[in-house]
C-alpha cells in the first residue's frame, strides 16, 4: 500500500481571522466579503467577541473585498472605520483575550499596513473623481513614510489639480526611490523640468547597469516631445528606433506616429500606426489619434472595423468611444458623435482626443460656448497640439470673434514658434479680415516655402487665388502639390479651378479621383454631377425626375437619423451633457 499522506494541522489551531486573512491573500474576494460581513455583525452584537486587533484587520479585508467588486463608495467608509479602530488600537498596550483567538499572534505581527489602507482610500476617491479628498488623505502620510507609488499617484494628483511645484517634487521623490521609473521621468518633462537635469538623475543608473545606454537618448527625444520640438523630437526617437536592440517597439513606433500627427505628416502617422499595430495587435494606446487620420481620410469603413476591433479588447478605454465618435462625425451623425464623445471623458478625463470630438461635434451643432470650454481644457492638458488651437479658433471664427481667433493665433505663433502649420493657422485668421489678406499671403507663402506639401498650406493659398481669380497660379500650386502626394480636397479643387478655366474634361477627372479616395466628399460628387449634366443637356429632364425620386428616399433616411438623434440626445441628458 502507498503511504498515507501526513495529515495538514487541524484548522481548528488556526483562528477565524486567520482564515480570512488567508482566504483574503488568496484572492478569495467574495469569500471573504461574506464571511468578513457575517464576522463583524458577529462583533457589533458581542463587542468582547474579537480583540481590537481582529476587528481592525477584519474591517481592512471586508473594505479590499468591496474594493475589488469597485463599490468604492461602501470601501472608504470600511477603510475609514478600520483606520478608527486602528488609532484605538495604538492606545491600547495590552491585548484583550477573546474567544475567537484562543492561540492569537502578537498584534504587531500580520496587521495590514495602516499606509496601504491610506492608499486604498485615495485609489477609491480617484475612482469616485474626488481628487482633492485623494490628496488630502495621502498627503496626510509622513514624507518618510511615503512608498514610491504613493508619491507617484501625488504627483500625478497634484499636476491633475495645477500645483506643478509640488507635483515636480513627488515625480522627483519617485525618481530618488526608482530611477528607472519612466513614466515619472515623462512627467517631469511634461512640467518643464529640463531634460538635462532630468537625465542627471538617471546617470549613475546608467553608468552600472549594462545596455542602458540608449536611456539618456530617450530623455533627449521626450525632452524635445514636451516643448514641441517635433522635428528634433521625430530624429531622435528614429535614431534610437533604428537601433538593433529597440528596433520594433511599439512605444516607439507609436511615440513616433503621434509625433508626425503633431508635425501635420498624416501619411507618415499613418504609416506608423499601422506598423505599430501589426505588432501588438492589441494595441489601444494612440488608436484614437489613428481612427480620426483614417475617418478625415473618408476611410470610414475602417474607421468602423476599427472601433469594433477595439471594443473587442476593451470598452474601459476612450480609445475605442473616441474611434466610433469619429465614424459618426465624419458621417454627419453629431448628436451621436456628441454622446460617444462624453462617455470617452467619462472613462478617462484626461483624453484629449475625447475632449477634441466633443467639441467639435458641439461646434457643428451650433453650441458654440459649450464647445469653446472643450477646446479650452484640451489646450491645458496638450499645450503643444496646434489641433487643440485650431479647434478653439475655429470656434471663434464661428461667432465672428476675430478678434480673439486673431490674438489666440498669434500667441500659438510666439509660443510653438514659426513652422508652416502655425503660420498656416495665423493666416487661416488673416483670410476672415479684408484688411489682413497681404499679411495672409505672406504667412502662407512663408508656409510653402518651408514645407511646398503642407495641405493646409497649399488649400489656403488656393482659397486666396481663387478670390483674386488667378485661377492658373492656383492650377499651377494644386499640380505642384500633387506631385507627390494625393489628397481628396486638393483633387477636388483643382477640378473647381479647371472649371473655372473651361478644363472640363480634366476637372471631371479630378473630380472622380476626389471620389474614389473620399467616396463621402459631397462636394466633389456636386461638381462631377454638375459637369454631367452640363455634357449631357439631353438627359438633364431625366436625371431631375432620378434625382427627384432618390431625394424622396434620402428624406425617409434624414428621418431616421432625426429620430436616432433624439434618441442620443436623451442619452446625453444621462451622461450631464445638456
Amino acid at each position: 500500500l502507498p503511504p498515507r499522506p501526513v495529515p495538514s494541522p487541524p484548522a481548528a489551531s488556526m483562528s477565524v481571522v486567520e482564515h480570512v486573512r488567508e482566504m483574503a491573500a488568496a484572492g478569495l474576494h467574495s469569500n471573504v466579503r461574506l464571511l468578513s460581513g457575517l464576522l463583524l455583525t458577529m462583533s457589533g452584537n458581542n463587542p468582547e467577541l474579537f480583540s481590537p486587533s481582529q476587528k481592525y484587520q477584519l474591517l481592512v479585508y471586508h473594505a479590499d473585498s468591496l474594493f475589488h467588486d469597485k463599490e468604492y463608495r461602501n470601501a472608504v467608509s470600511k477603510y475609514m472605520m478600520a483606520l478608527q479602530q486602528k488609532k484605538a488600537l495604538s492606545k491600547t498596550s495590552k491585548v484583550r483575550p477573546s474567544t475567537g483567538n484562543a492561540a492569537s499572534t502578537p498584534q504587531s505581527q500580520c496587521l495590514p499596513s495602516e499606509i496601504e489602507v491610506k492608499y486604498k482610500m485615495a485609489e477609491c476617491y480617484t475612482m469616485l473623481k474626488q481628487d482633492k479628498d485623494a490628496i488630502a488623505i495621502l498627503d496626510g502620510i509622513p514624507s518618510r513614510q511615503r512608498t514610491p507609488k504613493i508619491n507617484m499617484m501625488l504627483a500625478n494628483l497634484y499636476k491633475k489639480a495645477g500645483q506643478e511645484r509640488s507635483s515636480v517634487t513627488s515625480y522627483k521623490e519617485v525618481l530618488r526611490q526608482c530611477p528607472l521609473a519612466l513614466d515619472a521621468i515623462l512627467g517631469l518633462l511634461s512640467l518643464s523640468v529640463k531634460g538635462a537635469e532630468v537625465a542627471s538623475m538617471t546617470i549613475n543608473i546608467i553608468q552600472s547597469i549594462p545596455n542602458l545606454d540608449w536611456l539618456s537618448v530617450w530623455i533627449k527625444a521626450y525632452a524635445f516631445v514636451h516643448t514641441g520640438d517635433n522635428t528634433r523630437a521625430i530624429n531622435t526617437i528614429c535614431s534610437l528606433e533604428k537601433k538593433s536592440l529597440l528596433r520594433d517597439n511599439v512605444d516607439l513606433l507609436g511615440s513616433l506616429a503621434d509625433l508626425y500627427f503633431r508635425a501635420g505628416d498624416n501619411k507618415n502617422s499613418i504609416l506608423k500606426f499601422e506598423q505599430a499595430q501589426m505588432l501588438d495587435p492589441y494595441l489601444i494606446k494612440g488608436m484614437d489619434v489613428y481612427g480620426y487620420l483614417l475617418a478625415r481620410e473618408g476611410r470610414l469603413e475602417d474607421v468602423e472595423n476599427l472601433g469594433c476591433r477595439l471594443f473587442n479588447i476593451s470598452d474601459q478605454h476612450a480609445e475605442p468611444w473616441v474611434v466610433s465618435g469619429c465614424h459618426s462625425f465624419y458621417s454627419k451623425r453629431y448628436s451621436r458623435a456628441l454622446y460617444l464623445g462624453a462617455k470617452a471623458i467619462q472613462l478617462n478625463s484626461n483624453s484629449v482626443q475625447a475632449l477634441l470630438l466633443k467639441g467639435a461635434a458641439l461646434r457643428n451643432m451650433g453650441r458654440v460656448q459649450e464647445a469653446i470650454i472643450h477646446f479650452r481644457e484640451a489646450i491645458r492638458l496638450a499645450p503643444c497640439r496646434l489641433d487643440c488651437y485650431e479647434g478653439l479658433i475655429e470656434c471663434y471664427l464661428a461667432s465672428n470673434s476675430i478678434r480673439e481667433a486673431m490674438v489666440m493665433a498669434n500667441n500659438v505663433y510666439k509660443t510653438l514658434g514659426a513652422n508652416a502649420q502655425t503660420l498656416t493657422l495665423l493666416a487661416t485668421v488673416c483670410l476672415e479680415d479684408p484688411v489682413t489678406q497681404e499679411k495672409a499671403k505672406t504667412l502662407l507663402d512663408k508656409a510653402l516655402t518651408q514645407r511646398p506639401d503642407y495641405i493646409k498650406a497649399v488649400v489656403k493659398k488656393a482659397e486666396l487665388l481663387s478670390r483674386e481669380q488667378k485661377y492658373e497660379d492656383g492650377i499651377a500650386l494644386l499640380r505642384n502639390a500633387l506631385a507627390n502626394q494625393s489628397d481628396c480636397v486638393l483633387h477636388r479643387i483643382l477640378g473647381d479651378f479647371l472649371v473655372a478655366v473651361n478644363e472640363y474634361q480634366e476637372a471631371m477627372d479630378q473630380y472622380s479621383i476626389a471620389l474614389s479616395l473620399d467616396p463621402n466628399d459631397q462636394k466633389s460628387l456636386e461638381g462631377l454631377q454638375k459637369m454631367e449634366k452640363e455634357e449631357s443637356p439631353t438627359d438633364a429632364t431625366q436625371e431631375e425626375d432620378v434625382d427627384d425620386m432618390e431625394g424622396s428616399g434620402e428624406e425617409g433616411d434624414l428621418e431616421g437619423s432625426d429620430s436616432e438623434a433624439a434618441q442620443w440626445a436623451d442619452q446625453e441628458q444621462w451622461f450631464g451633457m445638456q
